[in-house]
């Protein structure tokens, strides 16, 4: 049977992720990108790393669901999903079942090496690269790196970091300053961050697709490219609800919510390049911290709020909770070592901090952040 293979690097950590299935693969290629450097490898080459084996077979699926429920058990929340899961500890393997999902695991967290096997490609593709995601992740955080909630964009090596709870304008600001002036985008939601030996802050990206409302959308003038494409049959991430796909199709701007959240478009990494012409960043080094809220009334303008990092800027084990660490692939606090999360603070403390309110005009706001923080417009 033929395989093929994708290999996934950043700052020395790597994983492969090996399947059949050809759209197992590309799944990860497009996901992860150039953001983790994805590239395809001959699978006969794989002789040693942690690797990601996914199998589409449902007999396959049945044998190893069947191996969990006639184990002793125990049952949690995966994913938003209910996992059965069984340990060996002898042989060192921890197998798992999602069966509403129609997906089962086997890890062994010696080797790093995860097995997911399932009924559909499109479930298991979305679940490879989910874990791959994690492999690396603990590689990662074992190696010193810490996780902050906090949107990038990159100009130049340097990195301007934006900060603040859901809704605060951490995807405005940085789309604001991708989208206007070309910067990288490194992060939509959380980076990677170490202190590095210039006595600065290391930053890599969280590959993650990016959640965009409606009215963002047509405020950074995507709105029209979002929806010729996927008239022309194209999609957004598989996450997407379908009523926020139905307005899109449908030409309605209007922001949609249900229940005091708001239903967004969910876009792929690879989306941002290919759709809207927004180059995506490898890595960077810290210069600013920008601490935004977004009031359609306000001017862009510096307000007199003081804000620094606080321990709710870091991601932990506890604000991981969708994905809890059941697979022992990051076998430390899912945001990081202490003693990492503290001297990153201690650094970024040394930084310009900047509180700022913006508007809804997104090239009168990029025009005022990019002056603001000392980079010139590209």
């Amino acid at each position: 049977m033929t395989s093929h293979a994708v290999r996934l690097e950043s700052a020395g950590a790597a994983v492969t992720v090996v399947s059949a299935d050809r759209a197992v693969t590309d799944w990860s290629a497009r996901y992860f990108g150039p953001w983790w450097k994805a590239a395809e490898v001959p699978p006969e080459s794989i002789c040693a790393g942690p690797v990601v084996l996914a199998e589409v077979d449902p007999d396959v699926y049945a044998d190893a669901s069947l191996a969990v429920t006639q184990a002793p058990h125990t049952s949690t929340v995966y994913a938003k999903a209910q996992t059965l899961v069984a340990r060996d500890e002898t042989a060192g393997v921890i197998r798992a079942v999602s069966p509403e999902e129609a997906l089962a695991y086997r890890s062994e967290p010696a080797g790093a090496n995860l097995m997911i096997f399932g009924r559909d490609t499109e479930p298991v593709a979305t679940a490879t690269a989910r874990l791959a995601r994690e492999v690396m992740r603990g590689m990662l955080l074992r190696d010193g790196w810490a996780i902050l909630h906090a949107s990038a964009v990159v100009q130049g090596g340097r990195t301007v970091l934006t900060f603040g709870q859901k809704g605060a304008g951490k995807t405005t600001t940085a789309l604001a300053l991708a989208s206007q002036h070309r910067w990288g985008l490194l992060a939509n939601d959380r980076v990677f961050v170490r202190p590095n030996d210039a006595e600065s802050v290391d930053v890599l990206p969280w590959p993650s697709a990016a959640a965009l409302g409606l009215g963002l959308l047509d405020a950074l003038g995507w709105f029209e490219i979002a929806r010729e494409r996927l008239q022309g049959g194209e999609s957004l991430h598989p996450t997407q609800d379908q009523r926020v796909t139905d307005a899109l199709r449908g030409g309605r701007r209007k922001p949609l919510w249900e229940n005091g959240k708001e239903l967004k478009a969910q876009v792929f990494p690879d989306q941002f390049g290919h759709w809207f012409g927004v180059p995506l960043a490898t890595s960077g080094e810290a210069a600013a911290l920008v601490f935004p809220r977004v009031d359609a009334k306000a001017t862009p303008a510096v307000t007199d709020e003081v804000r620094g990092l606080s321990d709710d800027d870091f991601m932990s084990g506890a604000t991981e909770d969708r994905y809890p660490d059941i697979f022992e692939l990051a076998r430390v606090d899912g945001g990081g070592i202490n003693e990492s999360r503290h001297e990153v603070a201690h650094r970024l403390a040394a930084l310009p901090h900047h509180s700022v309110v913006l508007d809804h005009d997104v090239t009168a706001n990029a025009r005022f952040l990019a002056k603001l923080v000392g980079l010139q417009p590209y």
